[in-house]
């Protein structure tokens, strides 16, 4: 499950690309903070803390403005082309209770047949979590499975109090057969 990390942020007085670049040549990250009807506030974030902060999926920071304390869910990170620093963050409120769907990565469990390999469609699934809980991932396990059978996302492992965002019968995975040498040899000549 997620945890919640504080970040101590700034209101930001200037805007534009101009005040941006100033920004982060002081060692800070712009980002706007909005949902729940609220108008959007623009903050500005510790460069180095946040940077760690932002390193996981779906990562929960409660930004603190002045002595107010809100609970944000990270939705965007707009990042620099060639360096990849983080440039700019779009945080949504969210609140202790409250459901959200996020992408949660798919993480596999067990060990596949001789002969056989694992072709994932999908490496990660929309699921619905309390978004103070969010899980950092789901489990799919393939100890026993066969070449040829499919992974739904029925399949997957979930933490409890998660429910997936998808269609059941979504294929995430196949287990396929390896062709051997003779085999691809025997598919060349007969062409």
């Amino acid at each position: 499950m997620s945890n919640i990390l504080t970040l101590d942020g700034e209101l930001r007085t200037d805007f534009g690309k101009g005040a941006a670049r100033q920004a982060r040549r002081a060692g800070k990250i712009p980002a706007v903070i909005y949902g729940h009807g609220t108008d959007p506030v623009r903050v500005l974030l510790p460069l180095a803390a946040t940077t760690l902060a932002v390193r996981g999926a779906n990562a929960l920071l409660n930004i603190s403005v002045d002595g107010e304390d809100t609970i944000t869910l990270v939705k965007d990170i707009q990042r620099h082309a060639l360096r990849q620093t983080v440039d700019h963050l779009d945080l949504l409120i969210v609140k202790k209770g409250e459901k959200v769907i996020v992408e949660v990565s798919i993480v596999v469990e067990g060990a596949l047949p001789a002969g056989a390999v694992l072709s994932m469609d999908h490496p990660s699934v929309s699921v619905e979590a309390e978004a103070v809980a969010l899980p950092e991932r789901v489990i799919v396990n393939i100890d026993g499975l066969t070449p040829g059978t499919h992974i739904l996302a029925s399949d997957l492992i979930l933490p409890e109090g998660t429910a997936l965002a998808v269609e059941a019968n979504t294929v995430v995975a196949m287990i396929e057969a390896v062709a051997t040498e003779t085999e691809e040899e025997s598919a060349a000549s007969a062409e």
